[in-house]
């Protein structure tokens, strides 16, 4: 992949996809001063979401000419109340330069939905699981906020295949290693087990390269 520069460009980004995002800015790919997260788990709590994303759009234009938005499209913003306004259109509301990532949720960003579903074929021959970034083992109280244990029988147990994370970082085996309690917890008040799947970010800096270019054509 040609070097792309993100120096002039900002990140508005759901803090559950701050690991990957830090470690790209470490690694040199992601050159930007500037990565704005909003709280973890807003797809919960979509008017508060609305409120962060602009306001980090807001105070991210006053640094730079172009924003990149790092949020799922229909999985993460859905408005009962008003179900034709989508994400895209608070995106189109910020003006001409500022872009989103072109994924329907986090998962995709880091898997197309052809390698998620052969993930799922490879690990538990096509059962059904319940796919996840590090961020949301790492931020679990907020994403899952608000979910007692009936909650979560309701939800879970019908992913017979477990939970799989979507896994760039290594993050899971740490995890396991450092808080093995912890570990066993999540899975017992999910009701299935969780494993890791290694995976590149190569999918993750093709989409947000291709939103630079974007942004450089305006």
């Amino acid at each position: 992949m040609v070097h792309l520069s993100f120096k002039n460009t900002a990140i508005v980004a759901c803090g559950t996809m701050s690991p990957e995002l830090s470690h790209l800015q470490e690694k040199g790919f992601l050159d930007t001063d500037y990565l704005f997260y909003t709280t973890p788990g807003l797809h919960q709590d979509i008017h508060e979401l609305e409120k962060q994303v602009i306001k980090f759009v807001v105070k991210a234009k006053k640094k730079v000419r172009d924003v990149i938005v790092v949020y799922g499209g229909k999985y993460c913003y859905v408005k009962p109340d008003n179900p034709t306004r989508l994400m895209e259109t608070i995106i189109h509301e910020q003006g001409l330069h500022v872009a989103r990532i072109e994924t329907t949720h986090c998962m995709g960003m880091l898997a197309s939905n052809d390698e998620l579903e052969h993930i799922k074929q490879e690990l538990v021959g096509g059962e059904p699981v319940w796919f996840m970034t590090p961020g949301w083992v790492k931020y679990r109280t907020q994403v899952f906020k608000g979910w007692d244990k009936g909650t979560a029988n309701e939800n879970f147990p019908r992913h017979t295949g477990g939970a799989i994370v979507l896994d760039a970082l290594g993050y899971l085996d740490k995890y396991m290693a450092e808080q093995p309690e912890e570990f066993l917890e999540y899975c017992d008040w999910m009701g299935i087990s969780m494993q890791a799947y290694p995976i590149t970010l190569d999918r993750f800096k093709g989409l947000l390269a291709d939103q630079l270019k974007k942004l450089a054509d305006h």
